[in-house]
């Protein structure tokens, strides 16, 4: 988990465009991000497992 610090720091508007990058809300990851949701895919898997994302379940067929 991110400390509140590096989440301070994230927040900030960079100094380039360019070097914006799309991180997860709840633990500041850069990798394996879905927009849509504004979550990596560990934090996505978590909540959608959990049943707190509405419309999310798991696939079985």
């Amino acid at each position: 988990m991110a400390r509140a610090s590096q989440f301070a720091k994230l927040n900030q508007k960079p100094k380039f465009s360019t070097r914006h990058r799309s991180r997860c809300k709840v633990c500041g990851r850069a990798r394996g991000y879905y927009r849509k949701f504004e979550l990596c895919r560990i934090c996505f898997r978590g909540f959608s497992l959990r049943g707190e994302i509405p419309g999310v379940t798991k696939a079985s067929w």
